[in-house]
């Protein structure tokens, strides 16, 4: 027998003497009068609500599904490209700021996006080609879409990349058009040594020859006199790091100025 079906015959009613019923009737509408209706709808002032009411939210701020309320930062939501060579800790530091900020922040990366393509991934430690750029520019325009979608939701996002400031086909100014002319842009550069031993600790299509990440490395320097904040993170850890950013991209919005 499934719950919530009877089969079979239910037993007679034993008598017994009989019992009062209240019987229900709908009264129309024109039977209420006006002055209740209005009353019950939308009370007077002074007079209680029949229903608990939330008092409004303080100016200048919004709120959140929980128990309180989050300011709404003054500047709104906010969109940082964290760049930086192979082995600077740009996936760690981005997701690490992403995780402790005290207004929704949505983390994306362009490798897990670009490694979205299985059948016919297009990998450009195997060579820069027609095929690896277009996924690439491919990658980067689903980046920015998703950016402004969160963006226009009033939640801010970080991106990390290897941007490279000598290759205008993967360079800022595609960033710039696809996610809007505000992008915070924001360089991580530590000693060639680091990004060696970073680099080494990999696995899998992520791990560069020690080459690759040497010519890499050297052709980031490139940043340097470009006016791009650049953070040196040799000897900060992944919250020393992610600090160091966050006083980077307060001192832009404090000036209000986009890289």
């Amino acid at each position: 027998m499934s719950e919530g079906h009877y089969q079979g015959s239910l037993p007679a009613p034993t008598p017994g003497p009989p019992r009062a019923t209240l019987q229900l009737r709908a009264v129309p509408q024109s039977a209420v009068p006006e002055a209740a209706a209005h009353q019950h709808s939308h009370p007077q002032h002074g007079q209680p609500h029949p229903f608990p009411v939330p008092p409004p939210a303080p100016a200048g701020h919004f709120l959140m599904p929980g128990p309180a309320a989050r300011p709404t930062p003054p500047h709104g939501p906010v969109a940082v490209l964290l760049i930086g060579p192979a082995g600077a800790g740009k996936t760690s530091v981005a997701r690490h700021w992403a995780d402790h900020r005290a207004t929704p922040t949505a983390h994306i990366s362009l490798d897990d996006v670009r490694e979205w393509v299985r059948a016919g991934f297009a990998n450009p430690q195997q060579g820069w080609n027609d095929q690896s750029e277009a996924q690439y520019r491919l990658a980067r325009r689903t980046c920015g879409f998703a950016a402004r979608n969160y963006l226009a939701n009033g939640i801010s996002c970080i991106i990390d990349d290897a941007v490279f400031p000598d290759r205008p086909a993967i360079g800022l100014g595609g960033w710039k058009r696809h996610v809007g002319p505000a992008l915070l842009s924001v360089v991580l550069l530590p000693g060639l040594d680091v990004v060696l031993a970073r680099n080494a600790e990999r696995s899998g299509v992520r791990r560069l020859s020690d080459e690759e990440v040497a010519r890499i490395h050297g052709r980031m320097a490139g940043w340097y006199g470009s006016g791009l904040p650049i953070i040196d993170n040799s000897k900060l850890d992944v919250p020393g790091t992610a600090a160091a950013l966050d006083r980077v991209v307060a001192g832009a919005l404090a000036h209000q100025r986009p890289w």
